[in-house]
C-alpha cells in the first residue's frame, strides 16, 4: 500500500509538471489502490471470520464445562442428600426404640407397682385381720389385757 502511495505521488508531481501526462496512469494506480483495499477488506472479514469461529469454539467449550460442573454439583448435592436422609432414618429409628424401651420400662414398672400395692394391701387385709381375730380371742376368753 505504501508502494501505490509512493507511486501516486510521484504521478501527481509529474503531472503537475508534465502538462502531456497520460491521466490513464494514475487511473491504473487508483484501480490497484482499489485492489489493495478490497484484498485488505477481505483478509479482515476472513480474520474476523476466523476470530468469531475460534470465539465460538471458546464459548462452546464454557458451556460444556459448565455443564459438567453443574451435573458434578447436582450429583454430590443428591448424594448428600442420600446420606442426610439414610442419617436423619437411623436417628429416627433409633428415637423410636429409646422410645418403646421406654414404654417397656414403664409398664413393667406400672406392673410392679400394682403388684406391690396389691401385695401391701393383702398384707394390711392379713394383719388387719389377724389383729381382728387376736381380738376377738381376748374378748372371748375374758383376759384383760393388762394396760
Amino acid at each position: 500500500m505504501e508502494g501505490l502511495l509512493s507511486q501516486l505521488t510521484f504521478l501527481s508531481e509529474q503531472a503537475l509538471e508534465d502538462k502531456n501526462m497520460d491521466p490513464s496512469r494514475i487511473e491504473d494506480v487508483m484501480k490497484l489502490f482499489e485492489i489493495e483495499s478490497y484484498r485488505a477488506w477481505a483478509a479482515a472479514e476472513l480474520e474476523q471470520e476466523k476470530e468469531v469461529a475460534e470465539a465460538e469454539d471458546s464459548l462452546q467449550e464454557a458451556e460444556e464445562y459448565l455443564d459438567w460442573v453443574m451435573d458434578s454439583a447436582m450429583d454430590e448435592f443428591r448424594r448428600f442428600e442420600l446420606e442426610l436422609e439414610r442419617i436423619s432414618k437411623d436417628e429416627m429409628e433409633s428415637l423410636v426404640q429409646t422410645a418403646e424401651r421406654a414404654r417397656k420400662m414403664g409398664t413393667l414398672l406400672e406392673k410392679g407397682a400394682s403388684i406391690a400395692s396389691h401385695n401391701y394391701i393383702e398384707a394390711a387385709l392379713r394383719s388387719a385381720t389377724a389383729s381382728m381375730k387376736s381380738a376377738w380371742k381376748g374378748l372371748s376368753s375374758s383376759k384383760v389385757h393388762p394396760s
